[in-house]
């Protein structure tokens, strides 16, 4: 199987390292993308919006097409999920799942993150305060040094630019998600009881929940277990 796997703010293909050696080793090919304005010689990220993230997956996914490659399945980690969701809407045909990392799809014309501090046309990763305890679950001083070293600035257009969803065959395409900070009780609840922000997700025709009880960033603080459970996802 062709996995794509879509980083969240603040990281490139490599922090998937763990995760992509356990995929390869289960005999399926992955796909680690750092997207335009997140390499490490930095760049100018005026320009760079959600649309652009979503184009550059998009030419991977067609790429693959060409090559005759087979299924695909997305994995985006949090902000990466709306990037893998909006990819779906666009090739719904040729998306054989997308898991979710701690993420939600998100309805059309909402933005992923308006709220973090910006500075010119990034987001640099904030002051830890500014997160939830639960984001930080498992998240010793170790691993946030080591995040923190590997972090690079989010382009603002990435946080800040509405969703565009117009397919509705995306809803056919089978959704995992990957419950961490919270577990999948409280996401069901949300879909029960008609929540907004769920609204997609109420959609959703195959829609499967497994849960690695951490914090906001699996990848760091329990890769065995992410990798595991994505394996469970695909297979």
């Amino acid at each position: 199987m062709q996995i794509v796997l879509i980083p969240g703010f603040w990281l490139d293909g490599d922090s998937w390292a763990p995760i992509t050696a356990a995929l390869a080793a289960a005999g399926h090919d992955p796909h680690p993308l750092t997207l335009p304005g997140k390499g490490r010689d930095g760049g100018d990220l005026a320009g760079i919006g959600l649309g652009t993230h979503v184009e550059a997956v998009l030419a991977i996914i067609d790429g693959l097409e060409s090559a005759d490659s087979g299924p695909v399945v997305l994995v985006g980690h949090s902000g990466g999920g709306t990037i893998a969701w909006q990819v779906a809407d666009a090739r719904p045909e040729r998306i054989a799942r997308v898991v979710l990392v701690d993420a939600l799809p998100m309805p059309s014309g909402t933005s992923i993150n308006t709220e973090l501090p910006v500075e010119g046309d990034a987001v640099p990763l904030p002051d830890w305060s500014l997160f939830e305890p639960e984001d930080l679950i498992d998240l010793d001083d170790s691993l946030r040094e080591r995040f923190r070293a590997m972090a690079v600035p989010e382009p603002k257009g990435v946080a800040h630019e509405p969703t565009t969803l117009t397919d509705e065959r995306r809803f056919s395409v089978p959704v995992t998600v990957i419950a961490c900070q919270f577990p999948a009780s409280l996401v069901q609840q949300a879909v029960e009881n008609g929540r907004d922000w769920a609204a997609e997700l109420a959609r959703i025709e195959q829609l499967s929940f497994i849960e690695v009880p951490t914090g906001h960033w699996p990848q760091l603080s329990k890769p065995a277990e992410l990798a595991e459970s994505i394996l469970t996802a695909v297979d």
